[in-house]
C-alpha cells in the first residue's frame, strides 16, 4: 500500500510575520522565503510541493508557476505543482504553455492542480462575470482535457464545445511535453465537482479544511464508481488539509492557535461563518481537519485518514496565515524527516 502513496506539502503565499512574531513581512521577501521553503522540502525527501493562486492581501503569490519555475531550479527530486491555479478565470491555452515550460525547466517534475477557486478576486479582476462561474470552470476544463489529449497524440487541438471561450481550429501549441504533465482537479466536496472530475479523467484531489477527514469516504467512493461507469482506469485520490508540527504537541498549538483564530475571523466575515472558538480550534486538532502537533501526532492521524480513505496522495497545507518562515522550515523539515517515515511504518504495520 505505501509504496503508491506520495506525500506533499503546499502553501498559498500566506504573509508571514517577521521572526520575533511583529509586523508582517513584505511580499518580496515572502516569496524568497516559499522558494528557500521548496528547497528544504526537496532535501528533506518530500514527493509534491504545491503553491496557490491568489489575488487579495493576505497572500502573497499570484502567478504560482513563476515561483514554481525559481523552485525548480534549484531543486533536483521535489515535483512542483499548483494548490490551486484558478482555471475559471485564465485561459488553458496560456496554462498549459506555461506548465508545459515549466516541465521542460524541470526536467519532468512540473504537475497542476486546478481549481474552479474558493476566493472569487480573480474573477472581476480578469473581467470575469461571477454568474457564470459553474459554466466558466465545466468549460475550460473540457478545453483542458483536449489540449491534453492532443498534445499526447501529437495532434492540433480542435475544439469547440463552449460558448463563453472562442473555439480552436486546428491549432498547435508548444512548448509539446516531453514526458506527460499530471494534472489533478481539486473539489470541495460537492457530488457534481466529483463526478466531474471523473468525467474528464482527472485525478482527485479533495480540500479537507473543516471537520472530520472520514465523513469525505462517500465522495471518494462516487469518484470510484463513476471511473468504473465511465469505463475507464481508477486514477490517484489525495487530500489537501492545514497543519503545523513542532517538537512537542503544546508547541504546535500554542503556534497555530491566534493566526488560526484570526484567520478563522476574517473569512468567517466574508462567508458569514460564526466567530471561531478555542473548542473549535481543539477539535479540529483532536476529530477534524487540522495536523497539528508533534510528528507523532500528526503521523498518526495521517495514517488514519489514509487508511480511512485509501488514499493515493496526503498534502498537508503547512504554512497557515502569518506563522514566521522560521516555524514553516520546522514544519517541512519534521514532515520530511519524522513524520513521513512513521507514517510509512504505521501503513506497513497494517497491511
Amino acid at each position: 500500500m505505501t509504496q503508491r502513496i506520495t506525500f506533499g506539502l503546499d502553501t498559498f503565499g500566506d504573509v508571514t510575520r517577521s521572526p520575533d512574531g511583529g509586523d508582517l513581512l513584505p511580499y518580496d521577501q515572502v516569496i524568497r522565503n516559499i522558494v528557500a521553503e521548496g528547497v528544504l522540502a526537496d532535501e528533506v525527501g518530500i514527493d509534491v510541493f504545491g503553491i496557490g493562486e491568489h489575488h487579495r492581501d493576505d497572500f502573497a503569490v499570484s502567478a504560482p508557476d513563476v515561483v514554481l519555475t525559481a523552485i525548480a531550479a534549484t531543486t533536483r527530486n521535489i515535483h512542483l505543482t499548483t494548490s490551486v491555479i484558478v482555471l475559471s478565470s485564465d485561459d488553458p491555452v496560456r496554462v498549459f504553455e506555461r506548465f508545459s515550460t515549466l516541465q521542460a525547466i524541470s526536467d519532468g517534475r512540473a504537475e497542476m492542480t486546478l481549481g474552479r477557486g474558493s476566493f472569487t478576486e480573480s474573477f472581476p479582476l480578469f473581467g470575469y462575470d461571477l454568474q457564470n462561474y459553474e459554466q466558466l470552470f465545466e468549460e475550460k476544463l473540457d478545453l483542458m482535457r483536449t489540449i491534453l489529449d492532443a498534445d499526447a497524440a501529437d495532434e492540433p487541438v480542435t475544439w469547440h464545445r463552449g460558448s463563453l471561450r472562442p473555439g480552436l481550429d486546428n491549432q498547435r501549441l508548444y512548448p509539446t511535453l516531453a514526458t506527460p504533465l499530471p494534472v489533478w482537479v481539486a473539489v470541495g466536496g460537492s457530488p457534481e465537482s466529483v463526478v466531474r472530475a471523473a468525467r474528464h479523467r482527472f485525478p482527485l484531489m479533495l480540500a479537507v479544511i473543516g471537520g472530520a477527514a472520514r465523513r469525505f469516504r462517500p465522495f471518494v467512493d462516487l469518484y470510484r464508481r463513476a471511473n468504473d461507469e465511465f469505463g475507464q482506469p481508477q486514477l490517484p485520490v489525495g487530500i489537501h488539509s492545514p497543519g503545523l508540527i513542532a517538537p512537542t504537541d503544546d508547541a504546535a498549538q500554542e503556534r497555530l492557535f491566534e493566526e488560526w483564530m484570526a484567520g478563522q475571523r476574517r473569512i468567517g466575515a466574508e462567508r458569514g461563518w460564526p466567530a471561531p472558538t478555542m473548542e473549535q480550534f481543539t477539535r479540529e486538532i483532536t476529530h477534524g481537519a487540522l495536523y497539528v502537533g508533534s510528528p507523532d501526532t500528526v503521523a498518526a492521524k495521517i495514517a488514519d485518514t489514509i487508511t480511512a480513505l485509501d488514499l493515493d496522495r496526503f498534502v498537508l497545507k503547512y504554512a497557515n496565515g502569518p506563522v514566521a518562515h522560521e516555524h514553516n522550515l520546522e514544519t517541512i523539515r519534521l514532515y520530511g524527516e519524522e513524520v513521513i517515515p512513521r507514517v510509512r511504518r504505521i501503513l506497513d504495520q497494517r497491511s
